[in-house]
């Protein structure tokens, strides 16, 4: 069941617009707000700073991220350990790096999220330890289901029965577990995106939906958006390794909550298939 959460309209400056349906749209310029006048939509307790906010003509769920932290009676809240982030907040660079590398991915043929826009709300945000200003920045777009692997506890088994059922549609290679399934479309998006330089660098049971689709390209690297630290974008080469036990864990998490035991010899034959060979990596 999703926590209805009070919101209130902010004005605020579209940053940038999908172009094929621009103009066409909704906007959701919310922030959260105990006494406001919209409603949001909280999926499950672990959403921090993501709410439903409304639906497509097409019957898809509309998301907008950085509303507002979802726990805590406050907003906004701030821990010294990264000088820039905010409990709650999108900063303006991410909703924009989150915006791009996204179309990008999904240009790729990767079923991911459909990017809308992202909004600066006119309100400001004062960090009184580092006497910093922000706006809060929102993206906004649009999924196909808003739970994510890791709601699981918080669905219930007819929620999660109704959605796999769907990935029969992807069961190409005759699987006989529904883990399998969905196993052959995150190496298959893995392979996709290493092959063309991506790094996803979030890879978790998060940040996929029950309809197998990858969200959260916020910390994401393509050649068209690489990182703007040379050390960083130095490393990216060691990085994409863990995204293959990265995909291995959000696998196993699937088969634990649909009950199916795993056979590890199927599974690394499926990666090696897609010439992810795990051998490589032992010990």
């Amino acid at each position: 069941m999703m926590l209805r959460v009070f919101a209130k309209n902010v004005n605020c400056l579209v940053l940038e617009e999908k172009s094929p349906t621009k103009g066409n749209r909704d906007l959701y310029p919310y922030l959260r707000s105990e006494h406001g006048d919209k409603t949001m939509y909280q999926v499950s307790p672990i959403h921090g700073r993501s709410y439903v906010v409304g639906r497509t003509g097409e019957g898809r769920y509309v998301v907008s991220k950085g509303n507002g932290l979802g726990y805590t009676q406050y907003n906004f809240v701030y821990t010294p350990e990264m000088p820039s982030d905010v409990w709650g907040l999108l900063l303006k660079e991410d909703a924009l790096r989150d915006f791009h590398c996204g179309q990008e991915v999904q240009a790729l043929g990767i079923k991911t999220n459909q990017m809308e826009c992202v909004l600066e709300l006119d309100y400001s945000i004062h960090i009184a330890k580092t006497n910093v200003d922000r706006k809060p920045v929102l993206l906004q777009y649009n999924v196909e289901c808003p739970y994510r692997i890791s709601d699981a506890p918080f669905m219930t088994r007819e929620q999660i029965t109704a959605e796999v059922n769907k990935w029969e549609k992807m069961n190409d290679k005759g699987f006989d577990k529904d883990y399998l399934i969905a196993a052959n479309v995150l190496i298959r998006n893995l392979r996709i995106m290493h092959d063309h330089e991506v790094l996803h660098n979030a890879i978790h049971e998060q940040n996929y939906t029950w309809a197998l689709e990858l969200l959260d390209f916020e910390l994401c690297r393509t050649p068209n958006y690489p990182y703007t630290q040379a050390d960083y974008e130095r490393h990216v080469c060691n990085l994409y390794d863990r995204e293959v036990i990265q995909t291995y864990q959000v696998i196993i998490y699937i088969a634990g909550c649909l009950n199916e035991p795993v056979d590890f010899k199927q599974l690394d034959n499926l990666f090696l298939e897609y010439g992810f060979d795990l051998r490589k990596f032992k010990l």
